[in-house]
């Protein structure tokens, strides 16, 4: 690119595009070499000073879903997450899944009783000898961030419960760990407030190792909404029958006949799911 281009991110700043920032996208989900190069002068060949980040994300998503469907899926994990909703309900189950995959137990939706008031519980996980509490803050738009009055509420509500005491897999417990999760990003304030008062925090990028985005990554647990072979309809009927992740589905291939998916279609969703799972691992 031989001109200066100006883009605007998804909270409305303004920044320079760097050519490298978008390449080391490409490589990172396995966009091959030669398709780097091809996506990335097409892309620029289009651009307009303060073109949008989403604007350049649908041109280079176009283009690698001609080159493969799955590698396409993977570089679409940030915008699945928010077809995931439009409300948070789905966002609590796919924590409880996360919590699931890391050997706990879990319930959705609690009502506890702290010290003053009563607090509903998003995610309450639970094994051995630990019990931990979550409050899974979903965002539908990419340039809304989870800020410090997000920290400060949700240590608040922690803070009522910590002294009593619950029963969960059948003993009494106490809470041993609080966690603030979110489908996209903290303020630097609220990462602050958070590690100074021992509060979990994982957010897209945050922390830098084990933030959201490499937990999907490294677990395989991508959403079913990356899979570019279903339509937003069927998305949305199996997020509402709690199918998740593509390894669920995978596991369940007979649901995609409950949703009307059959024959060549549903084998071509099946593949599709199962590539996705295995260029993660």
């Amino acid at each position: 690119m031989n001109h200066v281009i100006t883009i605007t991110k998804s909270d409305g700043t303004k920044e320079l595009f760097e050519e490298s920032k978008l390449e080391n996208s490409l490589r990172r989900v396995g966009v091959k070499p030669e398709a780097i190069d091809e996506v990335v002068d097409e892309v620029e060949s289009s651009m307009k000073d303060g073109m949008t980040t989403s604007e350049i994300y649908r041109k280079a998503f176009s283009l690698i879903r001609k080159h493969s469907a799955p590698v396409a899926a993977k570089y679409s994990i940030r915008r699945a997450m928010m077809e995931l909703g439009p409300d948070g309900f789905p966002f609590e189950k796919f924590v409880a899944r996360i919590f699931k995959m890391w050997g706990y137990e879990t319930m959705t939706d609690q009502v506890i009783n702290g010290a003053c008031v009563e607090h509903e519980i998003d995610v309450v996980a639970w094994k051995d000898e630990e019990l931990a509490m979550v409050e899974a803050k979903y965002h539908n738009e990419f340039g809304v961030k989870s800020d410090l009055k997000v920290a400060l509420y949700v240590k608040a509500r922690f803070d009522d419960i910590a002294g009593n005491t619950f029963e969960y897999g059948g003993k009494k417990r106490k809470l041993t760990s609080s966690w603030l999760i979110t489908n996209t990003k903290f303020t630097d304030k609220a990462i602050k407030y958070g590690e100074c008062n021992h509060l979990k925090l994982v957010g897209w990028n945050y922390p830098e190792k084990g933030n959201l985005h490499e937990i999907i990554e490294q677990n395989g647990l991508h959403p079913i909404t990356c899979i570019t072979s279903l339509t937003h309809q069927e998305k949305k009927d199996l997020v509402a029958m709690n199918v998740l992740v593509c390894i669920d589905l995978v596991g369940k291939p007979a649901i995609l006949d409950s949703i009307g998916v059959k024959g060549e279609m549903a084998e071509k969703v099946l593949t599709e799911a199962q590539v996705i799972i295995e260029e993660a691992k």
